[in-house]
């Protein structure tokens, strides 16, 4: 008799008969009874001081129901670790498309009309707009205040636009360059990049009598969101409901709640359901992009190309806020030396206040810029020593039980046997036609662990329930905690249907980050189907 096997096996999505019949559930889908349509008001300059708001024809517009300014927000902040992001501009803008005010009404094109009736006067400020000059002692100072703000890396005690400096080192990395044949050092720069997924932010609260709120998002951390809306409005984060919807792509863009946050204070304002859905023009001028940086490379080698010292200094453009970053820094960039012996090393890392759109996470936050900057520096090195890019990156690569250039033991690496196989499978060596190139490139990784709830249950008609609050961005993740469910229990797939849970329902899920969902949200499933079989054979015994 073959043994049920799920995992491994192509099956059907989850979802897929509901997003291709028109029935799956999008932020942008919900709508509720006596519901009112969010616009904002966006800064037209990148630094100015706002000297007057006068809403007046805005609230006498008939459809209107709420207008909000930063002043009726009693300077509430938010962040994700760095609290320094008003909900509304309060006193000064720090960048083009900064939200200055805030209407609900009737419908949107109310609410747009009324966006032209708000009378805004300001004073600009000189603007900074490149890393390295905001460091210098004669830039303008974008955060006066920045020494007060909640969820600091560690202390600021001068004005500063430089808010966040963090090392990492092994080894002495001067020495290592004074033991060195040839010393090479190169700087690369790289752009912000908004994540490109399809699906605009759209956001929905409902503030019930009770006091609790109701909350529809295309975010794909609903208990994060949840933590940042109740600190910045100082309500209880266990009275807001998350209700699940699908994310029409995420790339790391759907994780922040500062819309949420506005939408429930027009909610609380004006007693009714308030929803805001950002136009692409909008996501493209205050979105939460990859961070742009510069990044200054210097290498250390022996003439037989044996590394011996590395530092990396990045220069990370943060835009006008840090709140978009739930660590205050990009988790990858002091991966930067890459997998590589490399017995002397210095990482450090500067975050800088600029007067552009606020940047966050994308696909491996701060991975790519690390990788591009890095491994581009090793082909320069190899082409410095004469020595072929690929043969150079081989004989400095880690082997089992090396220490990593930042001093961690890893007992497992394949970046040797990666890299054959994928000279092989590529046919690297190969001739190639004319204006066809070629070249070789290694970035290491390691997945994330997180908080994971799965609830499995079976009925006495033996259908298997699987229920978990985690959010479906689109890669799968359902269908791929069902596939474990019906290979632990030994239960055909159609016999286990999905439940997605509102976060009232679970004590937390970090959410889907880092590609880490089979790892974290597959193990909290298999951890329950597990339970469920001990169970079942324990009644049957």
């Amino acid at each position: 008799m073959n043994e049920m096997r799920s995992v491994g096996i192509p099956s059907p999505r989850v979802e897929g008969e509901q997003k291709v019949g028109g029935a799956a559930v999008y932020a942008v889908d919900v709508t509720l009874p006596e519901m009112l349509w969010a616009k904002v008001l966006r800064s037209p300059i990148a630094h100015g001081r706002i000297k007057k708001i006068d809403s007046s024809k805005a609230l006498a517009l008939p459809g209107v129901k709420a207008v909000l300014s930063g002043a009726d927000l009693a300077g509430a902040k938010i962040g994700k670790k760095i609290v320094d992001m008003p909900l509304l501009a309060d006193q000064v803008v720090r960048y083009i498309g900064e939200k200055v005010a805030a209407v609900a009404a009737e419908s949107e094109a109310v609410a747009e009309a009324a966006l032209d009736l708000i009378d805004v006067d300001y004073e600009e400020l000189p603007v900074v707009t490149d890393a390295l000059e905001a460091m210098k002692p004669s830039a303008p100072i974008i955060h006066p205040n920045l020494a007060e703000y909640k969820g600091l890396l560690h202390k600021i005690d001068r004005p500063t636009n430089a808010f966040v400096h963090l090392t990492w080192k092994k080894g002495d990395v001067q020495e290592g360059f004074r033991q060195s044949d040839v010393v090479v050092e190169n700087t690369f720069t790289v752009p912000a990049v908004h994540q490109g997924y399809i699906e605009p932010h759209s956001s929905l609260v409902r503030i019930n009598p009770d006091g609790t709120a109701e909350i529809w998002s295309s975010n794909k951390s609903p208990f994060a969101l949840r933590d940042a809306v109740g600190n910045a409005l100082q309500v209880a984060p266990a009275s807001l409901v998350v209700h699940p919807c699908y994310v029409g792509g995420d790339f790391g863009g759907k994780g922040d709640g500062n819309d949420v946050a506005l939408c429930y204070a027009l909610a609380k304002k004006s007693g009714r359901p308030v929803k805001l859905l950002i136009d692409y023009a909008e996501e493209l001028i205050a979105g939460n992009p990859r961070h742009g940086a510069v990044i200054k490379v210097k290498t250390g080698v022996k003439k037989n190309g044996i590394l011996i010292a590395q530092q990396v200094q990045f220069f990370f453009d943060s835009g006008a806020y840090g709140a978009y970053r739930p660590q205050g820094f990009l988790v990858g960039a002091h991966d930067a030396p890459g997998p590589y012996r490399v017995p002397n090393c210095l990482v450090e890392e500067n975050y800088i206040y600029t007067n552009k759109m606020p940047c966050g996470y994308m696909r491996a936050p701060g991975h790519l810029q690390a990788m591009f900057a890095c491994e581009s520096q090793s082909d320069l090195v190899a082409k410095r020593l004469g020595i072929a890019p690929t043969e150079f990156r081989r004989m400095n690569l880690m082997q089992d039980g090396d220490t990593s250039p930042l001093g961690e033991v890893i007992p497992h690496v394949k970046a040797s046997e990666t890299l054959t196989k994928a000279l092989e499978a590529s046919g690297y060596a190969q001739s190639k036609p004319k204006r066809v190139g070629r070249g070789c490139a290694i970035a290491d990784w390691v997945s994330k662990g997180g908080e994971s709830y799965a609830l499995v249950r079976a009925d006495e008609n033996g259908v298997i329930t699987l229920a978990s609050a985690v959010t479906d961005t689109g890669p799968g993740v359902f269908t791929m905690m069902r596939q474990i469910v019906g290979e632990e229990l030994k239960v055909p797939l159609d016999a286990i249907r999905v439940e997605m849970l509102d976060s009232s329902k679970v004590i937390k899920d970090t959410g889907v980050r880092g590609s880490s969902s089979t790892r974290v949200h597959g193990s909290s499933a298999l951890d329950a189907a597990q339970k469920l079989r001990d169970a079942i054979l324990n009644v049957a015994a």
